[in-house]
């Protein structure tokens, strides 16, 4: 994290390296401990980043919604994660999708999620940037063998209950219809 000032820096990494420490993570200790290890680190790091793309947003109010998408997208594109496309399929909850997310481990097909860094990320990135918070879920990967990385978005209440629905039904468009 930044102390008050700072200059934020960064450094560039392989994608692979996301892969790489999740494993080693689940070995040590275990699936559960993974996903909130990476979340919180993520969260950090999100939350870190965040007056960097606030000085090219504002305080996002003086933008229209989709240019503020657009520059997220160019945001993450520009560091090398891929693009994230914006939708709104209900009032409570946004989601991002990416076909080219790097944390992505593609070709692993998985059972799980794996971008638990990237859902803490967009989770402290978007919490600084509305100031307040800000929860996000993964509800698609690539890793699965899916054709994108889905983040779904919005309220902690909203994602708690909308997790709650998923867990009842295997399909995102009947929870969401559920909330």
């Amino acid at each position: 994290m930044t102390s008050k000032g700072a200059t934020l820096r960064e450094i560039a990494i392989p994608a692979t390296a996301f892969g790489s420490l999740r494993a080693y993570l689940e070995k040590e200790a275990g699936a559960l401990p993974t996903v909130h290890a990476l979340h919180h680190a993520g969260y950090a790091a999100g939350a870190a980043a965040a007056p960097a793309l606030a000085g090219s947003v504002g305080d996002g109010t003086s933008l229209g919604e989709d240019a503020f998408w657009t520059r997220l997208s160019d945001f993450f594109g520009k560091r090398g994660w891929g693009s994230l496309r914006h939708t709104r399929p209900h009032q409570a909850v946004g989601v991002l999708s990416s076909t080219d997310w790097a944390e992505a481990s593609v070709g692993e097909h998985g059972p799980d999620a794996s971008c638990h860094f990237s859902a803490g990320f967009l989770s402290g990135l978007l919490t600084e940037l509305a100031g307040g918070p800000v929860a996000v879920l993964e509800v698609g990967c690539r890793s699965r063998g899916g054709d994108a990385c889905r983040f779904v978005f919005g309220s902690e209440g909203a994602i708690h209950e909308l997790y709650g629905r998923l867990l009842e039904s295997d399909n995102l468009d009947g929870a969401l219809a559920g909330l």
